[in-house]
């Protein structure tokens, strides 16, 4: 990994007050869902900010902003970032002390991906909704069981080629836990929310590479390894 020199000052400067909301919005879902507390956001070459974590689910969760960041691909504590960052303020948001041991591995890479199919997201709202009626009913102490997270819940064909994606509840869950579904309105998506409340026509697109899953939505994506789901071995 680089840029994780403990000497370089650690910034993130959003571009507009939008990419500040969204930055503190992505914040406040990571602290619920990411089980270590860092945050991985890396510069793209397209002058955007990826943003990255793991989630309690074993998947991957990122959005990107409009931005810059300094050093270009640092690790941060969650907790620390989101209570440096002020919604109606402006300027650089400090990422406090740099953790270079907290992440390993690789990102997956940001192009090499083939697109599959798109499944309308009311479906995917729908399966999430049954894995947390199943979960409730069968969880231990530890929470949900690996069965029911590890069940391939959607198999994507592709239009255009032999290719097959397995989606398990554990990208369901987290791809809803996120907030990256919202209803037609951009507001987030509870229990309760009326599911003709999201656009008939709101798609979530499903991509693959040799060693990915790839499933997105209009506010952010989520990244399943295709073959066994363990973040750890890079």
């Amino acid at each position: 990994m680089t840029g994780l020199d403990q000497g370089v000052e650690r910034l993130l400067t959003p571009h507009t007050r939008d990419d500040r909301t969204d930055v503190k919005a992505f914040l406040e879902r990571a602290r619920r869902v990411e089980d270590s507390g860092v945050l991985r956001a890396q510069q793209r070459a397209d002058g955007r900010v990826g943003l990255w974590i793991r989630t309690g689910f074993d998947i991957l969760a990122t959005r990107s902003v409009f931005g810059t960041v300094s050093p270009t691909d640092v690790v941060c504590d969650i907790s620390a970032m989101s209570a440096a960052v002020v919604e109606d303020g402006d300027g650089p948001i400090p990422l406090g002390f740099a953790m270079p041991g907290a992440w390993q591995g690789a990102l997956p890479p940001a192009d090499g991906f083939t697109h599959l199919d798109d499944v309308p997201a009311r479906e995917l709202i729908e399966l999430s909704r049954k894995g947390v009626g199943v979960a409730r009913n069968e969880s231990g102490a530890l929470g949900p069981a690996s069965s029911l997270l590890d069940q391939t819940v959607l198999e994507v064909s592709g239009t255009h080629s032999d290719e097959v994606a397995k989606i398990s509840m554990r990208a369901v869950f987290a791809l809803t836990a996120m907030g990256f579904v919202r209803d037609s309105g951009g507001h987030e998506i509870t229990e309760d929310s009326p599911i003709d409340k999201i656009a008939a026509g709101e798609p979530i697109r499903v991509r693959v590479s040799s060693a990915w899953v790839r499933v997105d939505a209009r506010f952010g994506s989520v990244y399943q390894r295709r073959s066994i789901l363990n973040l750890a071995v890079m």
